[in-house]
């Protein structure tokens, strides 16, 4: 009906193209627009000037010998004041960048091994935008944004990565484990060692004691009753410990029977016994 009108009607995002008599005369812009046909002037085409996204799955293989899918996306447009380069100078536009984009990836990922790939996914993308742009540009489209979205390798390198990756943090893990292990052995020897020592000390300064408070005793008993002398009060002292050591033995509900000698010359011996060590503690 527009036609028949001579009117044609443009969409927004969009340019059209109008020739006269099979040449190209101008490009339309959006809105409405009169096209008198009876004057050979007719409407070639439309063109849209959104953006414009095309995924690209690329299967190359690297340095090192491993097959990978690279899987690019290319934004584009096309540029209205040359609209006419983009509508009839391609037929086939996502077939063109294809081409150009596969072309590129297959150049640049040989030169890398897989680790590099992965690493330098970003210098990869910038050939590819680079390349695009210069080849595109003559055509009246614009590269807006290249991107490497993907990239997988074979299932059986993936299980073999991941392995080598597991194995070596099982390896990190089993050497932290040792080394906390160490530490904490290490610790428990110093506690333990600490330990004997301060315990060594208290029995020590024990013994002192208990030699310091005998030997008081026994000069203080001395002075106060005449006659005696320290081996006397040593062995009524001793007797008297005896005797205070069987009453807590038979007291204690949990003791079990113990035998030992008992008599008076079984007493003089325990006494000569304890009196001779402390002579050698109070000595030493």
């Amino acid at each position: 009906m527009g036609n028949l009108f001579c009117c044609v009607q443009v969409g927004q995002s969009k340019v059209a193209i109008k020739e006269r008599f099979g040449k190209f005369d101008e490009i339309l812009e959006p809105g409405c627009h009169c096209l008198p046909w009876f004057l050979g002037c007719q409407l070639a085409g439309h063109l849209s000037l959104r953006l414009q996204q095309l995924d690209v799955r690329c299967e190359t293989k690297t340095k090192d010998n491993v097959f990978v899918n690279v899987v690019a996306s290319i934004q584009y447009r096309a540029l209205a004041d040359k609209a006419s380069e983009a509508f009839y100078k391609l037929s086939n536009t996502r077939n063109q960048i294809q081409a150009y984009v596969f072309d590129v990836i297959r150049a640049t990922v040989p030169k890398l091994s897989l680790d590099d790939v992965f690493e330098q996914k970003n210098e990869i993308a910038k050939a590819v935008e680079d390349e695009l742009e210069k080849a595109m540009s003559a055509y009246g489209y614009e590269i807006v944004q290249t991107l490497i979205v993907d990239i997988e390798p074979d299932e059986h390198v993936k299980r073999a990565m991941n392995e080598i990756n597991a194995a070596a943090r099982l390896r990190m893990a089993a050497n932290d484990k040792a080394e906390a292990e160490k530490i904490l052995q290490i610790k428990r020897a110093e506690g333990e060692a600490e330990a004997k020592y301060l315990s060594g000390l208290g029995i020590a300064r024990q013994r002192q004691a208990i030699v310091d408070g005998l030997r008081d005793s026994v000069l203080g008993f001395s002075v106060n009753v005449p006659g005696t002398t320290a081996k006397d009060v040593m062995d009524m002292v001793l007797v008297t410990q005896y005797f205070d050591t069987m009453k807590e033995i038979g007291a204690t509900s949990k003791s079990s029977a113990v035998f030992i000698p008992h008599g008076p010359g079984a007493v003089r011996d325990v006494a000569t016994q304890i009196r001779d060590g402390l002579l050698q503690a109070s000595h030493a």
